[in-house]
């Protein structure tokens, strides 16, 4: 009798969400797209991390014979090596060799080279010839004369060894300190990355985010593109220092247990020939479309072509390369939105799951990125991997296995939208407790999100910061502490409000850019012919909030003591959670967490007395308030009462009681339920009497 064969069970991300089987056969046709270019890559093994070793043999490499240069260049006819160490011209010594499959070889004695020189390729094609940087790059400085490009060769002489092996992030919660190494000092110049590991991290590491984000390491021409527009995507932009510095900056801020992320760019490329790759052998298609796909229609850039094997070897060594020669952490990849659809997402809706499975979505592209996460993820099984991705695809953040592409946490790029929405659209009177809660917590439960009020983006010259938004002049003129002005009372309160609420409903993580926390008062502006080459804007004047006579302290105080109490429960990302009281007319929210209940006055004008919510029977006790002077507020809550619920025969049941508390205008009180002490205290009164 012939067996029947078992129905093939479906994804794990068709069966958590029933709306997604009608596209079960696209769904499943991607994981297959990614399964069969694993075993294609890999030749039967599975380990994309035995692939992904491309840097190993392009680039330049000191041996214990000399050097050896190596370049992948099928287009060209002729390449040679110029230099300092040959007076950049062509000469025999220094012309590389075809070797196969499009690659070129070289090989020097010792004395062909020494620490510290300068050289680029010379490639000649058929019909041309041109200087380019070497792709596999790992070191590129700017002469600050003629502001030429050149790559440099690393090999110190006592490189730094890192301190610290096998570092294991601890990020449960996962806390993002967003930054940018050249824009983080006070100074009108470029920081270093001595100064911010020196100036920065410890602010860091007191502040209590547990991780820092950091943008545009990877080697850009222009400063001005905030590192998204990449040239040489091995380098670490030599504009900030060296690379034993970076990994010095990385060393102490795993001693210190903070996790490293870098903002990788692998969604486009610079168009820049003679610093970049824009036609490295003479070809247009080498790393790139060669059709009309080639140039990104919205960013000026060039669009890598997924769908290449050697592209896929590039861009995939690439991430395994930051992760073992620098200790990275992890990546949050920029512009997944534009990497997984044709349009690039360019006037999409996203209104529904049609959007995603209608045709658009680029299948070379979706394999390229689930790749790179099963790749992050086997080199470092710690290692944590971030999508900026604001159309909504669903199994973004969902592991590989279930049919997901595989990141661990996506952006939840809505909620800064929904706060500038808010700040510029609606009277204080029709905010509404309800929208603001639905908003923040309107998520796929499958799928960890990092939340942010905001980050780099609303910093841009072009757009405003929250706090910007909501007290613009005043703060010119009226952030001097005692100067009691009801515009910056009002911006102060409701900045505190606002990131609290928002850091307080994560199901993952939380992102904040630096100098952010304590409401830095300028946009961000980096020199541009536009305004005369300025470093004015393209700082952070830290010497504001470390003023005692301003009131940024109270801003900082408020965010390092909501990271504290946040990073100091374990998975407090993880626990649910209950809304206990959300009232539109009252503009009066609560919500609970673990043990910790969260009350939110936002109500412009009136105060509340004996305002009662249902809550936990039980004993609270004081955490927070942001209206503690000690965080610019009036000091109208004793935090040393304790509030006890009052006992409704309706609700007993529930094991539910009315917590009533006085609830100021415009403020937020964290309180901490005690059924442990509250319990004793019973038990002793009974045992009296």
């Amino acid at each position: 009798m012939a067996t029947k064969s078992k129905k093939k069970q479906p994804l794990a991300i068709i069966k958590d969400d029933p709306w997604l089987e009608p596209f079960e056969e696209a769904i499943e046709g991607r994981h297959q797209d990614a399964v069969r270019k694993i075993e294609e890559l890999t030749g039967g093994s599975g380990s994309l991390s035995d692939f992904a070793n491309a840097y190993n043999y392009y680039g330049l490499h000191h041996t214990e014979k000399g050097w050896v240069l190596r370049e992948w260049a099928p287009n060209a006819t002729d390449i040679y090596v110029i230099g300092d160490f040959n007076n950049w011209r062509e000469c025999a010594p220094y012309r590389m060799k075809p070797v196969g499959d499009g690659n070129w070889e070289l090989t020097l004695p010792e004395r062909g080279m020494e620490h510290g020189n300068l050289f680029k390729l010379l490639i000649h094609w058929d019909g041309g010839c041109g200087e380019r940087i070497p792709a596999y790059a790992t070191r590129v400085v700017q002469d600050d004369n003629t502001k030429i490009f050149s790559a440099q060769v690393w090999a110190p002489a006592e490189p730094y060894q890192m301190q610290v092996r096998d570092f294991v992030p601890n990020v449960s919660p996962l806390l993002i300190y967003e930054c940018h190494i050249g824009m983080a000092q006070d100074k009108e110049a470029v920081g270093t990355y001595e100064e911010f590991r020196l100036n920065i991290l410890p602010r860091v590491i007191d502040a209590g985010y547990n991780a820092i984000q950091i943008m545009a390491i990877q080697e850009h021409p222009y400063y001005g593109s905030f590192g998204y527009h990449v040239s040489s995507f091995y380098a670490a932009s030599s504009r900030f220092g060296t690379p034993d510095e970076l990994r010095h900056l990385i060393d102490d801020a795993h001693a210190a247990g903070i996790a490293v992320i870098m903002d990788i760019v692998h969604s486009h490329a610079v168009k820049n020939e003679v610093e970049g790759l824009g036609r490295f052998d003479g070809s247009y298609d080498l790393y790139f479309y060669g059709d009309g796909r080639r140039e990104h229609p919205a960013w000026d850039s060039l669009c890598f072509d997924y769908g290449k094997n050697s592209v896929l070897n590039f861009l995939l060594s690439n991430c395994k390369f930051w992760i073992e020669q620098y200790g990275f952490d992890g990546f949050r990849f920029d512009g997944v939105t534009s990497m997984l659809y044709y349009s690039h997402g360019l006037g999409q809706a996203f209104g529904s799951y049609d959007d995603y499975y209608d045709g658009s979505e680029d299948t070379n592209a979706i394999t390229y990125l689930t790749l790179a996460n099963l790749l992050i993820h086997e080199v470092n099984p710690n290692a944590i991997t971030i999508a900026e991705e604001m159309s909504g695809m669903p199994g973004l953040a969902r592991p590989f296995k279930d049919g997901g592409i595989g990141f661990d946490y996506r952006m939840a790029m809505g909620i800064p939208d929904y706060w500038i929405k808010t700040i510029k659209e609606l009277k204080d009177e029709d905010w509404k407790p309800s929208s603001i809660i639905w908003e923040l917590t309107n998520r796929r439960a499958d799928e960890k999100t990092i939340s942010y009020a905001e980050s780099h983006d609303q910093a841009l010259v072009g757009d405003k910061t929250i706090i910007f938004r909501l007290i613009d002049k005043e703060m010119y003129w009226h952030m001097m502490v005692g100067d009691d002005n009801d515009v910056v009372a009002r911006g102060v309160a409701l900045h505190k409000m606002i990131r609290l609420v928002t850091a307080a409903t994560i199901n993952g993580g939380y992102l904040n850019f630096m100098g952010n926390e304590w409401g830095h008062p300028e946009w961000i502006d980096f020199p541009r012919d536009g305004n005369g080459w300025s470093y004015k804007y393209a700082r952070r004047q830290w010497e504001l909030v470390d003023r005692t006579d301003l009131k940024y302290q109270y801003l900082n105080n408020w965010d390092r003591d909501v990271m504290h109490l946040i990073g100091g429960i374990n998975n407090y990302q993880a626990l649910p959670i209950r809304k206990l009281w959300d009232k539109d007319d009252d503009q009066v929210l609560a919500f609970m967490r673990g043990n910790l209940v969260m009350v939110f006055n936002f109500n412009p004008t009136q105060s509340f007395a004996d305002y009662g919510m249902l809550a936990p029977e039980g004993e609270y006790e004081g955490v927070m308030d942001s209206d503690n002077p000690r965080y610019g507020g009036f000091g109208n809550i004793d935090e040393t009462v304790n509030h006890f619920t009052q006992h409704d025969p309706l609700y007993a049941p529930s094991h539910l009681g009315w917590l009533k508390l006085y609830l100021p205008a415009r403020s937020v009180q964290v309180l901490r339920l005690c059924p442990a002490k509250h319990q004793a205290r019973k038990a002793s009164k009974k045992k009296a009497k």
